[in-house]
């Protein structure tokens, strides 16, 4: 079978497209046969081994994955040759057939494209845990959204809506913003490009608050880092909760006497991890996004999709924060 493949240390361009031998299933495994692989910003981090993992080379990117069963393991109970199911193996996802324990797969509804199902577990659920378990986002909270155009913080925004908050959507241009509006944001503001000085800081930080109504926002997902997260911070409400997502904008920091000034907590969010220590939550949280799709209420937006043989522009497409919604790796035989 055909295989995305990173050998040696690098961006994008580095990947490679080879023959590797078929999966066969082991005990409490099954294969499934690959249609669609959704893309998310660390599989741009995963080739450069600047994630939290490193897996050994040769290895493919490819974090989560949307396809059909082809062949079913030993003990394997509840799932069937011919299922269409999602996957999150966390790498390995961009091949033409893929072995994955049979516990972690997820039934896909019959109306769902593998499009949207490649593209629904890792950015949805990672919001929602982030929103529901880590800042316990309550109806008529304030919830300010950085970085709302991209994979994750798009899912924030429709979860928020769909958890009663009003939204304010921060983006990098009018188009992306516009396309947080589109996703029923309830405002939206663009912020500056580049690096920020202190007074350009404090400025931000106005408008943040402004924006997000009353004495400034609940919560914020900070999908972005960089020198937005001091004014993000700075803007905050009494009690707020500040999620930390991702970093495409580099690693912040700031006085953390910021947060002694109006009790503010700030929280990590670390999605995989969580998924591994409480599969019984992770469970729950996917049956919720699962309900909130069949409602309406969440939608995955794909705005591009990519061959196989092109997953490297894929890639490059989210390390260049150039994409919007969500980028998908269609696979055919």
């Amino acid at each position: 079978m055909r295989a995305v493949l990173s050998t040696v240390v690098g961006g994008p361009e580095t990947l490679v497209v080879e023959t590797i031998a078929d999966p066969t299933p082991m005990k409490g495994e099954v294969v499934i046969d690959v249609r669609a692989v959704g893309i998310n910003f660390p599989d741009t981090l995963i080739i450069e081994d600047r994630y939290q993992f490193k897996p050994a080379r040769p290895f493919s990117p490819g974090a989560e994955v949307a396809g059909v069963v082809e062949a079913i393991g030993e003990g394997v109970k509840g799932i069937h040759k011919g299922d269409r199911v999602i996957a999150v193996p966390g790498w390995g996802g961009l091949v033409e057939r893929l072995a994955v324990p049979a516990s972690s797969v997820i039934k896909m509804p019959d109306a769902m494209s593998f499009e949207e199902g490649a593209a629904l577990i890792m950015t949805y659920g990672t919001s929602y845990y982030a929103l529901k378990d880590r800042a316990s986002l309550q109806p008529g909270e304030r919830l300010l959204v950085l970085g709302a155009a991209g994979g994750v913080g798009s899912a924030a925004v429709e979860l928020g809506k769909a958890m009663g908050a009003s939204v304010t959507a921060v983006a990098s241009t009018h188009d992306k913003v516009q396309f947080a509006l589109e996703l029923g944001a309830d405002n939206g503001l663009i912020y500056p490009s580049g690096a920020m000085d202190k007074a350009a800081q404090k400025e931000l930080s106005g408008e943040l608050k402004l924006a997000s109504g009353r004495d400034g926002p609940d919560v914020v997902y900070d999908a972005v880092g960089g020198d937005y997260a001091e004014p993000a911070l700075r803007s905050m409400d009494w009690y707020g909760r500040y999620l930390v997502v991702g970093f495409p904008a580099g690693i912040p920091s700031f006085p953390l006497n910021l947060t002694l000034l109006k009790s503010v907590q700030v929280i990590g969010v670390f999605w995989g991890a969580a998924v591994a220590r409480d599969p019984a939550g992770h469970a729950a949280n996917m049956a919720d996004l699962l309900r909130f799709w069949s409602e309406g209420k969440i939608k995955p937006r794909v705005s591009q999709t990519f061959p196989l043989e092109r997953a490297h522009e894929a890639i490059k497409a989210l390390g260049d924060r150039s994409a919007v919604g969500k980028v998908v790796v269609t696979v055919t035989d």
